[in-house]
């Protein structure tokens, strides 16, 4: 009786979703088999697929993907995300993923890199040194000079680790609030809403220079009055790219869709954020951490220009 009521309710679901939401389905490309062919070589994960990226295809058809690095089993009970929870799976971390990140990023002759990360409280460090390895790999053996963005966990609070990973020197310095303050408890259990503004914060004290950058999901149940003290919290931390898109729950097991907000809103949030301040806000239905993100690279070029 359970798994008819599962079944229906994911129907009811599906009927719900509005027109904007609906992904378009276009042919299969060869530049898209050939993305996935490489992931598949090099044995790589890709949030692109582990997290159910609504722009899979179109980043694929760009000979572009977003990597998850330190395996694809995150150590925290989210409950709005896909990526695989069961903890009795962890694995140390791979010594050969650095060379075999830098060997993809050099066969798909990219410009500009995203590497983002599960979240692993059962190293140490989070899996900081990790990081730091991947992207000395990719400089070293295929650009001296690779504009990368890293998305990182809030390393449990431990700024010393995030300190090195700003050591050396990425292009975007990310970490995602991803909801309200008042949300986390249902949303991010294990995280803490104050930590993740302190960690942007420090890291634009640290490193005023490297762009900072943060991102968030509406539609799970936050008011206007709360998105706009969370943009002000994180213009005040001096975030300066900001994105802003529609959550859409993985399946019935995960946070239910509270509201799917219209286009014209995402386009009202985004004068908003602009207005408070920030260089850049990117912000739609299908907008996600790394959508758009070479765009970094024309703010990195106007912060030298302007210093």
């Amino acid at each position: 009786m359970m798994e008819t009521s599962k079944i229906k309710k994911d129907i009811s679901v599906a009927q719900r979703k509005p027109d904007w939401l609906r992904i378009k389905k276009t042919g299969i490309h060869d530049a898209s088999i050939a993305t996935e062919n490489l992931i598949r070589k090099y044995n790589l994960h890709t949030v692109c697929e582990s997290a159910q990226c609504p722009n899979k295809g179109e980043c694929f058809n760009n000979r572009t993907a977003t990597f998850i690095v330190l395996g694809d089993i995150c150590t925290r009970d989210c409950s709005f995300c896909a990526v695989n929870k069961d903890r009795s799976l962890l694995q140390e971390p791979d010594v050969q993923e650095p060379e075999r990140i830098a060997g993809i990023v050099k066969e798909l002759q990219l410009d500009y890199i995203v590497l983002t990360m599960v979240t692993r409280d059962d190293l140490p460090d989070g899996g900081a040194n990790h990081i730091i390895r991947i992207m000395n790999s990719i400089r070293s053996l295929y650009k001296p000079d690779a504009e990368i963005e890293v998305l990182i966990s809030d390393l449990q609070g431990k700024f010393e680790y995030v300190k090195e990973i700003l050591d050396t020197e990425p292009t975007v310095f990310n970490h995602n609030i991803e909801t309200v303050s008042r949300l986390y408890p249902q949303i991010r259990p294990q995280a803490d809403y104050q930590r993740s503004l302190s960690i942007l914060q420090q890291a634009k004290e640290y490193t005023p220079d490297i762009l900072t950058k943060s991102g968030f999901m509406v539609g799970l149940g936050e008011t206007e009055s709360e998105i706009d003290s969370l943009m002000q919290d994180l213009c005040s931390a001096g975030v300066d790219l900001l994105t802003i898109g529609q959550y859409l729950a993985p399946s019935t097991a995960h946070y239910p869709v509270q509201e799917y907000v219209p286009p014209e809103r995402f386009l009202h949030y985004r004068q908003i954020a602009l207005e408070k301040g920030f260089q850049e806000c990117f912000s739609g239905p299908f907008v996600r951490s790394s959508y758009r993100a070479k765009e970094a690279l024309i703010f990195k070029k106007n912060k030298v220009n302007h210093n």
